[in-house]
């Protein structure tokens, strides 16, 4: 049987396991070795090479005393298969290094531009081998449909199928605005002063709870002009920022605009709508190194992250 012959042979039938073991026996001449290389017993070995050499139609080897012997066939098959190997190890090896190389982070808009901007450079200092891409949405994404490696959301329990996460930070939050501002309608000194300037996005939940957790309960927020961005708080921010009213916000991510006099935060007063931060991955992957050295350096840098 000629070399055209076995690979039509092997290219209709093929026993991927019994060519692991006869790639291992060619090689070391011995189905003993090959047996305590791969694991298994001399029998599981001879049955293997029995399944191969019945797969393609005539024997690979000369069973002898203490000995085998290639075939010619064996011969002419051995090298082929170990270059096949070789090329399926060196495959693996290419992907996986390429997968390792870039770690895809999806988050909200506001974390990455209020936190993740001013911590990434830290981590690829660190992690010089390790690139990131960031995506950025308000959706909750399902890890079997993107190429996402880990994602930090926003959710009441932190609990999806699947899925490996840490709790991150908690979520509240408070009214935000321009300093000169509050100046100009006589300072904020209550709760209620704030309906002195235009509210940004007055359909925002958020404002119904800090003000019910303030004490106000009178006021009609339906009634006043709406504008919305998109849920966006970044964008609210930039608004509060440039004098245009106030934002309910995340007042951790806003701590340079306060030092800078940007923005100010008139009550100490913080609301929560239950949810907080989560860092989340699939749990079949919580081994991966790049993940394992995003989540530690997660924990680092972030004293409340927790499992």
């Amino acid at each position: 049987m000629d070399q055209e012959d076995l690979s039509m042979k092997l290219s209709r039938q093929f026993p991927l396991n019994a060519l692991r073991v006869f790639e291992a026996a060619a090689r070391l001449l011995s189905f003993t070795k090959a047996g305590e290389e791969l694991g298994l017993t001399q029998t599981a070995v001879s049955y293997q090479i029995k399944l191969l050499e019945d797969t393609i139609g005539e024997p690979l080897f000369l069973r002898r005393p203490r000995q085998v012997i290639l075939t010619d066939a064996g011969e002419r098959l051995a090298p082929k298969i170990s270059q096949a190997f070789e090329t399926i190890g060196d495959a693996i090896a290419s992907t996986r290094s390429q997968s390792d190389g870039t770690l895809i982070i999806h988050t909200t808009a506001t974390f990455a531009s209020r936190w993740l901007a001013h911590h990434i450079g830290t981590f690829q200092l660190e992690n010089p081998h390790i690139a990131v891409r960031m995506e950025t949405s308000q959706e909750t994404i399902d890890f079997s449909k993107t190429e996402a490696d880990v994602a930090i959301r926003s959710s009441k329990s932190g609990i999806w199928p699947g899925l490996r996460s840490h709790f991150m930070m908690k979520s509240h939050f408070t009214p935000m605005l321009n300093p000169k501002l509050a100046e100009s309608v006589g300072g904020i000194n209550h709760p209620a002063d704030l309906l002195k300037v235009r509210i940004i996005d007055a359909s925002d939940p958020w404002w119904r709870l800090w003000f019910l957790a303030a004490g106000v309960t009178e006021i009609d927020l339906a009634a006043r002009p709406t504008s919305r961005f998109g849920g966006i708080q970044a964008f609210e921010a930039a608004a509060a920022i440039a004098g245009h009213g106030v934002a309910i916000l995340k007042p951790e991510f806003y701590t340079d605009d306060v030092a800078l006099g940007r923005l100010y935060q008139p009550f100490d007063l913080l609301a929560s709508d239950g949810s907080d931060y989560w860092f989340a991955y699939p749990e079949t992957r919580r081994n991966s190194p790049k993940i394992r050295a995003f989540r530690e350096f997660m924990r680092k840098m972030m004293p409340t992250f927790r499992d």
